[in-house]
C-alpha cells in the first residue's frame, strides 16, 4: 500500500486528518500515535520546545512511511510540528491500520521508532528562567 500522509507543517496537526488518511472498512484497527510537549525532561522543567527541520525532513519522513508501508503491507501517515511549540501542543501524529489490532501496534511502534531516528528534525528545550538546550545533538 503507498503511504497517503507525510508531512512537515509549521501549522498545528489534526489528528483526525491523519487516521482518515490511513481509515477504510477493511480495517478494524486503526491506531494513531499522538506525542504531545510535557513539562519535563529527565527531571528538568520544561517550559516549551522548539522544532527545527533539515529542508529534506519531509522526503525523510516520506521515506520513513514508504518504506513502513511496504514491510508490513498496512497504510501509514505522519505528520511532524516545526516552530515554537508550548507545553501540551502536538508534535508528531502517526497513524496505521491494519484489519487487526496486533500487526497495527507492531507497524505503528516501527515506524514511530524509525521516524525518531532517521528525520532529521532537531528540538532545542527551554526552560523555566529563559535557558535552553538541542537535544540529542
Amino acid at each position: 500500500m503507498t503511504t497517503v500522509l507525510a508531512r512537515i507543517s509549521s501549522d498545528p496537526i489534526d489528528p483526525a486528518e491523519v487516521s482518515d488518511a490511513v481509515s477504510g472498512p477493511e480495517h478494524g484497527a486503526v491506531l494513531v500515535f499522538w506525542g504531545v510537549v510535557r513539562d519535563h525532561d529527565h527531571g528538568e522543567s520544561v517550559s516549551a520546545l522548539e522544532y527545527r527541520a533539515h529542508p529534506d525532513a519531509e522526503k525523510f519522513l516520506r521515506r520513513c512511511c514508504e518504506d513502513a508501508a511496504a514491510s508490513s503491507g498496512l497504510p501509514t501517515a505522519a505528520v511532524h510540528r516545526v516552530g515554537d511549540l508550548t507545553i501540551g501542543d502536538t508534535a508528531l501524529v502517526a497513524a496505521v491500520a491494519s484489519p487487526h489490532r496486533a500487526e497495527a501496534f507492531a507497524a505503528l511502534q516501527a515506524l514511530v521508532d524509525r521516524i525518531k531516528t532517521e528525520v532529521p528534525i532537531w528540538k532545542r528545550q527551554q526552560f523555566p528562567g529563559g535557558t535552553s538546550e538541542w537535544v540529542g545533538l
